[in-house]
């Protein structure tokens, strides 16, 4: 005798799931950017990207300020201590803006194409929207 199936799910059922848990989020932060926090209870203070986390959407920022999460450690080996470190909290990367290069005020982001005419190159760069000029990668 035959096993019945539901036929619409049969062989997809964690698929969706697991695609958006893989999903990253596309940026144009990176480490070594300044940027300036525009939402939160850190609202306009400026500092540098320690790091970014594509998959969970999040950025670390560095500076003066800024609230630090507790993480309480075990001692690994006989020799290290136990107790609790402090380490820089994380942000959601739609709460941060990078600074322009011109003025240092916030700025959206575009990219621009620019084509050597001789090798047929592409170099592809970061522009602030507000002032037009490249935005340096600073890692």
């Amino acid at each position: 005798m035959r096993i019945l199936k539901y036929r619409k799910t049969a062989g997809r059922k964690n698929v969706v799931r697991h695609e958006r848990n893989a999903a990253r989020v596309r940026t144009a932060i990176t480490k070594g950017d300044a940027v300036m926090v525009m939402r939160g209870e850190n609202k306009g203070k400026e500092g540098k990207v320690i790091s970014v986390d594509l998959k969970a959407g999040r950025v670390t920022v560095e500076g003066a300020g800024f609230k630090m999460l507790k993480k309480h450690r075990r001692a690994r080996t006989a020799e290290e201590q136990s107790g609790i470190i402090e380490m820089p909290r994380t942000i959601a990367l739609s709460n941060v803006m990078l600074l322009d290069p011109k003025s240092g005020k916030p700025t959206r982001v575009r990219t621009r194409v620019d084509v050597d005419p001789k090798t047929k190159e592409r170099t592809k760069e970061r522009v602030s929207a507000k002032s037009g000029e490249p935005i340096l990668r600073n890692r």
